[in-house]
């Protein structure tokens, strides 16, 4: 299965329920990838000191032709079963790199026919855009995961996105899924939060995950001393809630 994390507006919480739900998949004995395709590369520095790293990266990966997935990827400590393939600010580049390309879309999706293979799940974390690099991650999974942060603009843009799926099904990939939207920084004091959330259910009906994933100071430092949220406060809600979001994304693929 792999799963791309979309939305292309940021600060939904892509990249915190990429670290956590590719670190759950992992801790439940499923071999994982998680692929950072932000050229902000927040995964990245999630898992590892971006100091430490030297390259290659998934800019490599996609735009030479010498350089694969399998090359980029290194496990990430403390969490056996996950493997990363890190990002850095180059990835901004690639857009215009394979922008003339014919087969561009398909980038991705033929890295990862490769080694599909050595992994139970991928994970693809991508950027606040429906550009190019995207568009790789959605002709490249099998279903897609959409945050939706609780607030006023919550579902401003997605219609984009919805329609850009729709274009990917009907060509690129038949046979790409909505795994599902997840509702993140919920407040569940606010009477705005209960109005949004029944403005979610009813653009994706039975589509939104019961799980909610709720505003968390855990969820945001964890990212900072390089852990997800189950070894840096593995008895918080955040790590309860992104435990519960896993039990029913395996219980939907």
């Amino acid at each position: 299965m792999i799963i791309a994390i979309t939305n292309q507006k940021g600060g939904v919480g892509k990249t915190t329920t990429a670290i956590n739900l590719s670190a759950a998949l992992a801790q439940k004995g499923l071999r994982t990838l998680l692929i950072d395709l932000d050229p902000q590369a927040n995964s990245t520095v999630s898992f590892v000191e971006a100091r430490s790293l030297s390259g290659p990266f998934m800019y490599d990966a996609l735009a030479e032709p010498n350089v694969h997935v399998s090359d980029v990827m290194l496990p990430v400590e403390k969490i056996p079963g996950l493997f990363l393939a890190p990002a850095s600010i180059s990835l901004a580049k690639i857009e215009a790199k394979l922008l003339g390309e014919l087969e561009g879309h398909y980038r991705l999706k033929d890295e990862l026919e490769q080694i599909h293979d050595q992994f139970d799940f991928i994970v693809i974390d991508t950027p606040p855009t429906l550009g190019l690099i995207t568009f790789n991650a959605l002709v490249a999974a099998t279903h897609v995961l959409i945050p939706i942060q609780s607030s006023y603009f919550a579902l401003e843009g997605t219609d984009d996105l919805l329609e850009t799926i729709g274009k990917v099904k009907q060509r690129a990939n038949p046979n790409l899924q909505i795994l599902g939207a997840l509702i993140t920084l919920f407040d569940k004091r606010t009477v705005l939060s209960k109005d949004i959330r029944s403005q979610i259910d009813q653009v994706f009906g039975d589509r939104v995950f019961e799980t909610v994933i709720s505003k968390s100071v855990r969820l945001e430092e964890s990212p900072a001393y390089h852990e997800s949220i189950f070894t840096f406060a593995p008895n918080s809600t955040g790590a309860y809630e992104y435990y519960k979001l896993t039990e029913e994304v395996l219980s939907r693929v």
